[in-house]
Formats: C-alpha cells, sequence, structure tokens
C-alpha cells in the first residue's frame, strides 16, 4: 500500500473535446498484445470472430491487453468491443473512446499496490454495467474523462477471489445520464475514492449516485451496499466538488 493517501487533482478548464469520427475500420478478431506504446491513429476498432461478442458475459477476452507499463492512445472501440482493454499492471490509456461498452471498457488487474492504472481524456458511452473495472491492486485516476449512458463509471471488484486494498481519483468528468453511480468502492478493505470537478447531465432527478460503499467478498457472492456519500474516508468529496447542469 502506498503510504500517501490519493488525493484528487485541482479541477481543470478543460473545454472537452467531440467525440472523433474516425474513417478507417479495422476488424480484431485476436486480442493485439501491447507492450511500450500503441497508437491507433483514431481508427475504430471492432471485435470480430471469436471477438465478436457484445453482451455481458463474463471471462471475455479483450480486443486490447496492456503490459506492465504499456500506453494505448488514440483509439476508438467500436461494436463490438468484447471486453474491451486489460491492463495486467500499470498502463496509461491516453484519447481512448468506447463507442458501445460491451462487458466492460476496461479492467485494471495489476497484483501491486504501487501499480498505477491512467486514464486520461477519452469517453465511453452505452455501458450496460461497469465502464472500468478494477479486480487487481493500486490506484486508477481518471482525468478529463465523459461517459454517457451508463451503469457505473468505476467498480472496485466487490466479490473477486483475490481482494486488494485499491484506490480511484476521479477528477474533472463530465456525466450524462442515465446512469447509475460513478464510483463503487468496498469500504471493508479500505478503498477510497476521491472526486473533484464532476459536472452531472441529464439527471434532473439526480438519480446518479456520486460514491457507492459496498462490503466487498472473496467469496463469489453479490456485494451488500452499505452506505453512499461522502463520508470523509472513504468517499472523499465536498457537494462543491459535483455540480448539475
Amino acid at each position: 500500500m502506498p503510504s500517501a493517501k490519493p488525493t484528487a487533482a485541482a479541477r481543470p478548464s478543460t473545454a472537452f473535446a467531440a467525440w472523433p469520427t474516425p474513417t478507417t475500420d479495422r476488424p480484431v478478431t485476436a486480442t493485439i498484445e501491447v507492450s511500450g506504446s500503441y497508437d491507433g491513429g483514431l481508427k475504430r476498432f471492432r471485435g470480430s470472430g471469436a471477438l465478436g461478442g457484445d453482451g455481458q458475459d463474463e471471462d471475455q477476452d479483450p480486443l486490447f491487453e496492456l503490459a506492465d507499463g504499456a500506453t494505448l492512445k488514440n483509439v476508438v472501440l467500436g461494436a463490438p468491443a468484447a471486453d474491451g482493454v486489460h491492463c495486467l499492471g500499470s498502463c496509461t490509456l491516453r484519447n481512448v473512446w468506447w463507442e458501445d461498452v460491451g462487458e466492460d471498457a476496461a479492467t485494471f488487474k495489476g497484483a501491486s499496490a504501487a501499480a498505477t492504472y491512467r486514464v486520461l481524456g477519452g469517453g465511453a458511452r452505452h455501458a450496460d454495467d461497469k465502464v472500468f473495472q478494477h479486480n487487481g491492486a493500486g490506484t486508477v485516476t481518471i482525468t478529463d474523462f465523459q461517459v454517457a449512458d451508463f451503469g457505473k463509471l468505476y467498480r472496485s471488484c466487490g466479490n473477486c477471489g483475490t481482494q486488494y486494498r485499491r484506490h480511484v481519483v476521479i477528477s474533472g468528468v463530465q456525466v450524462t445520464g442515465p446512469g447509475n453511480a460513478i464510483a463503487g468502492i468496498n469500504a471493508n478493505y479500505g478503498d477510497t475514492a476521491t472526486l473533484s470537478g464532476v459536472t452531472i447531465t441529464g439527471d434532473s432527478g439526480r438519480d446518479i449516485t456520486v460514491c457507492d460503499r459496498f462490503q466487498g467478498n472473496d467469496s463469489g457472492d453479490e456485494p451488500s451496499e452499505t452506505g453512499s456519500g461522502p463520508d470523509g474516508t472513504h468517499c472523499r468529496y465536498s457537494t462543491s466538488d459535483v455540480s448539475y447542469s
């Protein structure tokens, strides 16, 4: 575990980028393995053949698998997207866009408490359940990201066979409903979610929760929700960190 508690970055004054319009389609029939840096040139990558699924079945293969320390940038994932992107350790996803999320947009799987997963820019739409799934250890940072029509933007795995203390820092994110929750964490494992500069639109009833706390387990059972909202310990934000428009 890092000794310092993660803190949210100051709210950025970023004008969000327009969604890209890819001019080239690339079918992906086998997972693309990335070490180092991979620049997709804003082509659209979509699953085909064995990667042609777009449902919520567990254990689907990803379109991209990133080795520890790898960077994926300027990529558009089209439909079907299978299980999106897997990070086996620390990784950076820069300007990556998911047009129609499959099982998950990205799954973070590194086993080290020092692992850092950075999502910088980009966006995701149409996620039936989770956008970012955190199964491993370490800290996820999501900055200048857009999400619309989704279940959960971030979820610390509630019932993985191996559990860790996990952290997420969410800063400068534009959230468009409908949606369920921005962050879901396991309080009993010491998870934290630190949020700032979150703007929510299309949610006049304020149905999207900002931070939900769960009682996680390693038995595979459905985790129980124990609370939501800022508590200063696990869900770290104030009402001024979230605005509605």
